[in-house]
């Protein structure tokens, strides 16, 4: 047994989304967004990096010795799966374990909105899932691969850093592959994919211009995509595609996006009202003909005003969302005041006024 898996434990009993260890510090848990200290000594650099060899191997040791970051998944000798990331800094070694829950979460069980069904029953087209990172988006993805694998015959091909959720094919064959383990680049494994029959490609991260340029490829011939960016909003991540291609592609990409967009998902995670956990609250635009007309013709600025009058479309802006789950005593007021764009709306619902702005009593 590693000796890091009893810290690991610790955090999971106690139902932490992540556990941090970093040379100087105790473990740390993240319990429902705050950090929170293990009772524990600060770790040295030599304990740390003894815990951390009991669970690396040969390549990613070599990997931290070239002074790159490592990620990789691990299972712990109790069975809890995570997500890890290991790195140096300038006080020594640090790694984040992210907790993965056993099972596969569902659609309905994130109450995530009813558009996201209807958006996976497409056959082709690209639907990206947004949010700053610890956001959720892999788990929304994961809900998203488990119903099209319960409620469709098809071969789903999923490229992840790493594999976190492992499904089981059901009504679909689910093939996984993981990033420095099965293929070398997501480009690299959006191009094989087209080669393996794939109904479905889930891409965990369109993080440079190969990789978008294979996944809009994929998705203009008849292939349905789902795909990840660190953006925050439908606005932002059309500006991103557009800007991470080169100008000589740029018309070719709005005209991509116009088309074959189908819809974007934005995400935030907040407190729920009794405290005790995290609520995924999301902004969804779907892409209809006069949201295309906007990104053809420059003036994405406007998405925001059909968003306000999308919602027979299954739009809904982000504020709207957090304004209703305040309403509906489901998510704590301070934390959603804290994600809205618009706080006059929720300045009313707030209980710690620590979180609004200092007024300038100063005589003018």
């Amino acid at each position: 047994m590693a000796r890091i898996d009893a810290f690991l434990k610790l955090g999971t009993d106690q139902g932490c989304s992540d556990i941090h260890f970093a040379v100087g510090l105790p473990p740390l848990l993240r319990m429902h967004g705050d950090l929170v200290p293990i009772k524990f000594r600060e770790l040295s650099q030599a304990e740390l990096e003894g815990y951390l060899a009991e669970i690396t191997n040969k390549l990613h040791q070599e990997r931290l010795r070239q002074g790159h970051d490592v990620d990789f998944s691990y299972v712990s000798t109790n069975g809890g799966r995570f997500r890890v990331n290991v790195y140096r800094k300038e006080t020594g070694m640090g790694a984040t374990f992210r907790a993965i829950p056993t099972d596969v979460p569902t659609i309905d069980r994130l109450s995530l909105p009813p558009i996201v069904k209807k958006l996976c029953d497409n056959h082709q087209g690209m639907i990206l899932v947004t949010g700053s990172t610890g956001t959720g988006k892999s788990t929304t993805l994961a809900a998203m691969i488990d119903y099209l694998n319960q409620t469709r015959r098809l071969n789903i091909v999923s490229l992840e850093d790493p594999i976190e959720f492992v499904h089981k094919s059901k009504q679909s064959q689910v093939i996984q592959r993981e990033l420095n383990t099965h293929l070398t680049s997501f480009a690299e494994g959006v191009r094989a994919a087209m080669r393996e029959d794939p109904d479905v490609i889930l891409v965990g991260e369109l993080r440079d211009a190969e990789t978008i340029r294979w996944a809009m490829t994929a998705a203009e011939t008849g292939h349905l995509v789902l795909g990840t960016l660190h953006t925050t909003g439908a606005v932002k991540t059309i500006d991103r595609v557009v800007d991470a291609l080169p100008a000589d592609e740029r018309e070719q990409t709005k005209t991509f996006l116009s088309q074959s967009l189908l819809a974007v998902i934005t995400q935030v995670l907040v407190k729920t009202a009794d405290q005790r956990g995290r609520k995924a609250v999301c902004e969804v635009m779907v892409v209809t003909r006069a949201i295309g007309k906007l990104i053809m013709t420059d003036q994405t600025h406007q998405i925001g005003s059909q968003l306000q009058m999308g919602k027979d479309q299954g739009m809904q802006m982000l504020d709207q969302a957090l304004l209703a789950y305040v309403q509906a005593k489901e998510i704590d007021a301070d934390d959603a005041y804290v994600y809205a764009n618009d706080k006059k709306l929720f300045s009313r619902f707030v209980t710690d006024t620590s979180v609004l702005p200092k007024m300038d009593l100063a005589p003018g």
